[in-house]
């Protein structure tokens, strides 16, 4: 099929490389570059920078409801509309302009967790299993009938940034088997139950700063779901530092929520949670690099009975 993508960053990268493999790219989509690094330089967004490779047109519409732009896209006459985390929502002059319409790419088991941040928040709720979801696109957020499902499981291991690239992999091989399907006439739509709808918002930085009065779970999925960005992060003699990996402590202590309750200099310091204690593996120091606790104690004076805010 002739296809127009529509997608940015680097989830949606695997998805357009199946498109390029399979398919007709017409052209692609993205948002603008934006300034990066201390240089501020601009860079192209990982789906522009893996299109120019091909010498596929590329398309940056600071709006994409801009009346020009979408008379230019008409012109293109692609038979679908592929969108795998754009970023922007498109008007009904687009949602309408392809015979077979426009699919979306959406990272969990629809209708749970519609919105911008699913993957995420599926770590931070502690599930054990989301998904990838196709489904048609229309004026509401993430609402439109399902087309196909697939299962990837959450290992207590995974953070978002490992259950991202698994995630992407498994959307994009699920989009060539909807795209055949579709083509072929071989597809059943099917409606969401809007009672049983979830939303994953925006993570915005503040979500990480770490509750110590949560349980122990809590504090650890929260960990995992914000690595590797924003990152969870804490306050230790008014110094923000961010955590990147902790483990559950099952040995009964007494303390304070938030209280550091044991120093071990092979292994890492121990803070007291709301129902048990966490040992804090990995950090990193504002300004720093992330390292073990161990390397961070070494520099850094912690002790028994300092309280994390």
């Amino acid at each position: 099929m002739k296809v127009i993508y529509m997608g940015t960053p680097e989830f949606a990268v695997p998805c357009l490389k199946a498109l390029i493999d399979n398919h007709e790219v017409a052209a692609v989509i993205s948002q603008p570059d934006k300034p990066k690094g201390r240089g501020k330089k601009l860079l192209p967004t990982p789906v522009k920078e893996e299109a120019l490779k091909h010498n596929i047109p590329v398309y940056q519409p600071e709006k994409i409801k801009d009346k020009a732009f979408i008379e230019q896209l008409s012109k293109i006459d692609a038979d679908i509309f592929v969108v795998a985390a754009y970023g922007q929502i498109l008007p009904e002059a687009i949602l309408n302009m392809p015979r077979f319409g426009c699919i979306n790419v959406h990272g969990s088991l629809l209708p749970k967790y519609r919105g911008a941040a699913p993957m995420q928040q599926a770590v931070i709720d502690g599930e054990e299993v989301t998904g990838i979801t196709i489904m048609y696109m229309e004026k509401g957020l993430d609402t439109g009938d399902m087309l196909l499902k697939c299962q990837v499981p959450i290992t207590p291991e995974d953070t978002y940034g490992s259950l991202h690239d698994k995630m992407s992999e498994a959307g994009a091989k699920l989009l060539l088997e909807a795209l055949d399907k579709i083509e072929a006439g071989e597809i059943t739509p099917e409606k969401q139950d809007d009672s049983k709808a979830t939303y994953a918002h925006r993570i915005e930085k503040s979500m990480g700063h770490i509750d110590w009065n949560k349980s122990s779970r809590e504090i650890i999925n929260l960990i995992r779901g914000l690595n590797p960005a924003p990152g969870a992060y804490t306050f230790c003699n008014e110094e923000m530092i961010k955590l990147w990996k902790a483990v559950e402590v099952n040995e009964s202590c007494s303390g304070a929520p938030g209280e550091i309750v044991d120093i071990n200099p092979k292994k890492g310091f121990t803070v007291k949670t709301g129902d048990s204690a966490v040992l804090i593996c990995e950090m990193q120091a504002k300004g720093g690099k992330k390292m073990s606790s161990p390397d961070y104690m070494r520099g850094h004076a912690l002790e028994k009975g300092i309280i994390l805010n």
